[in-house]
């Protein structure tokens, strides 16, 4: 909150106008939500996780210096393909669209967080990490290290790191790219703290001109309760209407923007369409 108000403050000074109240209030709203559904949502987890973890296949000790770097790169390896699925299958989308849905970007939009997420299977992403020999306590905690350290790149207050961190970390330019809603930057820099999943697996875009953030189509709306809903809602109507089971399925499986009679378009489409005029 401290931070936040600084960068209010600093926005206020340089007539950047990078918060609107309301917005700032549906941020606000949706963090409160989701740590009240956390306190749930989590504790199952962990029991899940400690179920596992009594099946693992390795005994990992915690006191070794190497189980910390493992574990590390485990968690932001998860984090990556978590994150990067969730762009690209409606069925997560619905939850993490929530994250997305501010057309400001600061860290009070860090703070929009789903109120679903964790209940309709983001956690299945690290599930092989006990099953391995990592102690659910540590995933738990890497996981929020990793929740902590993307806070501070929701800001356009800072334009450059260093370019060799540039180069190795998620920073405030590769983060923008990931929340503009330019055909170019959709689904693009899906990394938590290191940039070099994005690299290597082909989903890293550099940030050129100011990105537009929020959606491709907008929820119209600061409510944090129909920001968390909205779209499961529109993808239930959608999976109502699809004429078949087959359909129906696949907008669950298929990416954001699909749909059985062509009436909307996924971003590979309008990358298509957009290099076709």
């Amino acid at each position: 909150m401290l931070l936040l108000s600084i960068e209010a403050w600093f926005s206020y000074k340089e007539h950047k106008h990078l918060y609107q109240s309301k917005d700032t209030w549906g941020s606000l709203g949706l963090g409160i939500g989701n740590v009240i559904t956390g306190f749930f949502t989590k504790a199952l987890i962990f029991e899940l996780f400690t179920f596992l973890y009594q099946h693992r296949v390795f005994n990992l000790q915690v006191s070794a210096w190497w189980y910390w770097v493992l574990l590390f790169f485990a968690d932001d390896f998860s984090y990556y393909w978590f994150h990067r699925i969730s762009h690209h299958v409606n069925y997560f989308w619905a939850s993490h669209v929530v994250h997305h849905s501010s057309k400001n970007y600061n860290l009070a939009a860090a703070l929009r967080q789903t109120w679903t997420g964790n209940a309709t299977g983001a956690f299945l992403f690290w599930a092989w990490m006990p099953l391995v020999g990592f102690h659910p306590i540590w995933i738990l905690f890497m996981q929020q290290i990793s929740l902590i350290y993307q806070f501070w790149i929701h800001t356009e207050t800072i334009q450059k790191m260093p370019t060799a961190f540039e180069f190795l970390f998620n920073t405030p330019s590769h983060h923008r790219v990931h929340h503009g809603s330019d055909i170019k930057y959709l689904d693009k820099n899906h990394a938590g703290i290191l940039i070099i999943w994005d690299r290597l697996f082909g989903s890293f875009k550099a940030e050129e001109e100011r990105p537009v953030y929020g959606l491709t189509q907008n929820i119209e709306s600061n409510n944090p309760a129909v920001i968390a809903f909205t779209t499961w809602g529109r993808l239930l109507h959608k999976i109502r209407y699809a004429g078949s089971f087959k359909n129906g399925f696949n907008y669950l499986i298929k990416s954001p923007g699909w749909s059985h009679d062509g009436s909307t378009k996924t971003t590979a489409q309008l990358r298509k369409a957009l290099k076709e005029v």
